[in-house]
């Protein structure tokens, strides 16, 4: 089914505005994957705010015309499913994760910060923990001196309270 003009630009319009939004591009090969693995793909990709599209490539070159995900438009051929996302590593961690349980989903390519990523760039990508792991991670290194310092006071409080004689 082909779109008319208006459609096509009411595409192309949407897509632009996601890459506006977008941190990550994720671009994998979707040939041969059944409705229900699809399905279950875009529904993890909806809960960690993903917005996952099967386009015509000539309407995605337009629409990251001009923005930081240009540098992959000549790779933009066959057939593609496009992964957007405004989190670093949602996008890469959603289609990587998918592409471990079903091997009909190739990784093709990825843009982060303006830079084209292979299929292994998006890996390394997927890898990196997400924005709520690190800033929990960060606490707790903070929190660390903070509560080493309390035990050492605490076992110096005890120990000064054993030494001294009991008033009678």
């Amino acid at each position: 089914m082909s779109l008319n003009r208006s459609e096509k630009e009411a595409v192309v319009s949407d897509v632009a505005g996601l890459a506006a939004k977008a941190q990550t591009l994720v671009m994998a090969e979707y040939r041969g994957i059944t409705v229900a693995d699809m399905t279950k793909l875009r529904s993890d990709a909806r809960s960690a705010g993903v917005s996952l599209s099967v386009l015509k490539n000539t309407l995605a070159r337009r629409a990251v015309a001009g923005s930081a995900f240009e540098v992959v438009a000549d790779q933009m051929t066959g057939p593609l499913i496009y992964g957007f996302s405004e989190d670093a590593v949602a996008a890469a961690k959603v289609v990587a994760d998918f592409a471990k349980t079903n091997d009909k989903l190739v990784i093709r390519a990825g843009v982060y910060g303006g830079k084209a990523l292979d299929a292994d760039g998006v890996k390394q990508l997927a890898s990196i923990p997400s924005k709520e792991v690190l800033l929990a991670q960060l606490c707790g290194l903070l929190m660390s001196p903070v509560s080493r310092t309390a035990v050492v006071l605490g076992a110096l409080a005890a120990k000064k309270s054993e030494g001294e004689p009991a008033a009678a």
